[in-house]
Parts: structure tokens; C-alpha cells; sequence
């Protein structure tokens, strides 16, 4: 490979620290959830049925954002910097065989999604502690998590569907009539 070239493609690797600084975050995260459980059981005599689901809202949104973390973490580092090699171990994720950057995206987008949910709902739960504009503020903006999601994921089927090969691994390929070729190289 020429020097150029070759610095280029190393380049990847200078995202590891910002991979490592993420689960750096998800040990901040942990420590913030069980902060949140103790308050809920130190707590619970005492708060009444709105206040313990606003608390129990608050450990969902925790673990969700604690998921969108492994996504970015674990599908960025994959896509992005280098294979995890993790194939064939019981606990590989199920959606790592086949993530890209384009289903990694969607995948992110609706986690988005679940996490604006969230605190939407808590927000419907307790509207007295919010004005009616960051009520509408909110509502706005979760629905433009939603179309952002929906064009993402359309345009992502859209290009799946128009070249499916560029979309598929080596493995996956099909010959197409004299041996060792393949529609890839067909369309090339």
C-alpha cells in the first residue's frame, strides 16, 4: 500500500479514544443508576405513586441511554476502526453480524426515539412542573426525532434495495455464470 493511502486508512484507530471515553460514560451511567435505585428504595415509604414513577421512568431513560452507548460503542468500533471477533461467541449481539452504517444509524434513531418517549411521558406525568411552551417545545421536537427516523430508515431500505450488492459481504455472493466472478464485480 503507498504511504498516503496507508496513513489514511490508520487514521481509524484515532477513534479509539473517543470509544474508550464512551465507556468511561457508560461506568458514569451505572454509578448514576444505582444512585437513583438507592434513592427509590431509601425513598419509597415516603413518595407517593407519581413520584416513584417519575423515579422508575428515570432508570428506564438511564438504561436506554446505557444501550444507545453499547450501539455507538460496539457498532462504531466494528464499522468504523477494526472486526471485534467476537463471531461465534454466545454472547455476540444479534444485530452486529449484519450492521452497517446506514442500519447502525436507524438503530441509534430509535433509540433517540425511546429516550425522547421517555421523557415525554414524564413530562405528561407531571405537566405542572412544566410550561405549556416546553410541553409543545418537546412534543415538536420528538416528533422530529420521528421523521428524521423515518427518512433515515427509508432512504436506507431505498439504497439496500438499489444495490444490494455493495450492501452484502463477500461471502454472500452468488456467482453469475463463468466461475470466480460475482454480480459485484458485475456491476463494477
Amino acid at each position: 500500500m503507498r504511504p498516503l493511502p496507508a496513513v489514511i486508512f490508520m487514521s481509524r484507530w484515532l477513534q479509539v479514544p473517543l470509544y474508550l471515553g464512551l465507556i468511561v460514560a457508560q461506568g458514569v451511567y451505572v454509578v448514576l443508576f444505582l444512585k437513583e435505585v438507592w434513592h427509590l428504595v431509601t425513598a419509597s415509604m415516603t413518595l407517593d405513586e407519581t413520584n416513584i414513577m417519575l423515579v422508575v421512568l428515570g432508570l428506564i431513560d438511564v438504561v436506554m441511554i446505557s444501550n444507545l452507548l453499547i450501539m455507538v460503542i460496539i457498532g462504531g468500533y466494528e464499522t468504523f476502526v477494526s472486526r471485534l471477533g467476537v463471531e461465534g461467541h454466545p454472547d455476540e449481539p444479534e444485530w452486529l453480524d449484519h450492521v452497517n452504517a446506514g442500519v447502525l444509524k436507524v438503530k441509534l434513531s430509535m433509540a433517540l426515539i425511546s429516550i425522547s418517549s421517555i421523557h415525554l411521558l414524564k413530562t405528561f406525568i407531571s405537566p405542572d412542573q412544566n410550561t405549556t411552551h416546553a410541553i409543545m417545545w418537546q412534543v415538536i421536537i420528538h416528533v422530529a426525532f420521528l421523521i428524521s427516523a423515518l427518512v433515515m430508515a427509508f432512504v436506507d431500505r431505498l439504497t439496500t434495495h438499489t444495490h444490494p450488492t455493495h450492501f452484502q459481504e463477500p461471502a454472500d455472493l452468488q456467482p453469475l455464470g463463468s466461475a470466480g466472478s460475482s454480480p459485484l464485480k458485475a456491476h463494477d
